[in-house]
């Protein structure tokens, strides 16, 4: 196999949730025989956790990645399996682009340690940093000092914070007052509901220019990834290609949204970003750093992506990963199974959705 080592309706992009990006799916057999289920340490808690765990197949285009997060269920994770077959199983689309702006992101970590995450980076400075903020049992003094240490240890960078919808609106009206010395790009999901981004946007346009809002679980969560935007809710959209069913499921949501986009990986692997990458390039626009260097968060890669004129400016290409690395990083038997069995659970989601057999 090549590459292996081993505009649409709002109702049509609702009703494609689980993506087209491939013809026919490949067999349940085909992948499971290809499948590598790694677990790969982090160097900070991230979500909570100290391993990714991720299944990597080999398909005929090159390696494509399987990752929802271990608590999201079958219905939610089809779309991250319909991503992986497409980006693994459909041609590629043409790149309008060759380098991809990425940004930094300092998980909720306390504003001592800014220095020693912002190292993981490397010494070039970054451009763009993306600070993680409403952890949970953290106050808002806590974020507030972890913003300002990044803009010590960062004057140059611009800063966008990520709540990840944990304020209420009254938490998020606070916290934007008291992160207003900090001239943030915009703020990522700030509050959880559509009825609460709207509101916190009008507030925050009363405030003078105000704080920019960024979309990101309204639209990679929802059954209706547009109602965002037609409620004008947010000044910007965060795009992930895996939870949304894949990178042409993403382009279409960004060209119906008509708002400026942002490309985010879900701490993906090597191996993800390179899907992540691909829809960046392919986007008409990219006004934004994208948010697909997370990589450097983790403490051993599973392949590597190229030189790069920069660690903030990545050219989208695929990774590979060597045997060796994945021999390295290959899971206990244990959670193999657990991935395998996930796997065949999500694949029937999609055999369901089509409503036919892949054959």
């Amino acid at each position: 196999m090549a590459g292996c080592c081993i505009s649409p309706t709002g109702a049509r992009i609702r009703s494609a949730r689980y993506g087209r990006g491939v013809d026919a799916l490949p067999e349940l057999d085909e992948l499971l025989s290809s499948v590598h289920v790694v677990s790969l340490p982090l160097s900070v808690r991230f979500r909570g956790v100290m391993h990714r765990e991720a299944a990597l197949f080999c398909g005929p285009h090159g390696w494509t990645e399987f990752s929802p997060f271990l608590e999201y269920d079958d219905d939610e994770s089809a779309a991250w399996l319909a991503a992986a077959i497409e980006f693994g199983w459909s041609t590629p689309l043409r790149p309008r682009r060759d380098a991809i702006p990425v940004n930094a992101t300092v998980p909720a970590v306390a504003a001592e340690r800014v220095p020693e995450v912002l190292a993981l980076y490397g010494k070039t400075p970054a451009h763009t940093i993306k600070v993680k903020v409403a952890e949970r049992g953290q106050s808002l003094q806590e974020d507030v000092a972890r913003v300002r240490a990044v803009h010590e240890a960062a004057p140059q960078a611009r800063v966008r914070v990520d709540a990840n919808g944990a304020w209420s609106l009254e938490e998020a009206k606070r916290a934007l007052d008291a992160l207003s010395w900090a001239s943030l790009e915009y703020v990522e999901q700030p509050v959880a509901t559509l009825a609460d981004m709207v509101e916190l946007r009008q507030w925050s346009r009363s405030q003078g220019p105000g704080t920019l809002l960024a979309a990101d679980e309204l639209v990679r969560k929802a059954e209706d990834p547009l109602a965002v935007a037609r409620a004008g809710a947010a000044d910007v959209i965060i795009v992930k290609a895996q939870p949304l069913g894949g990178i042409r499921r993403a382009l279409t949501v960004v060209q119906e949204a008509s708002l400026p986009a942002v490309v985010s990986s879900a701490l993906d692997t090597q191996v993800g970003i390179g899907m992540g990458l691909a829809l960046a390039a392919a986007l008409p626009a990219l006004p934004y750093a994208c948010g697909l260097g997370t990589g450097r968060l983790f403490r051993t890669a599973i392949a590597d992506l190229g030189p790069s004129p920069s660690p903030w400016l990545v050219p989208p290409r695929r990774a590979t990963p060597t045997p060796e690395a994945l021999a390295d990083a290959g899971a206990s038997p244990a959670r193999t199974a657990w991935w395998r069995d996930r796997i065949r659970r999500c694949y029937r989601r999609l055999v369901d959705a089509r409503g036919h057999s892949p054959e």
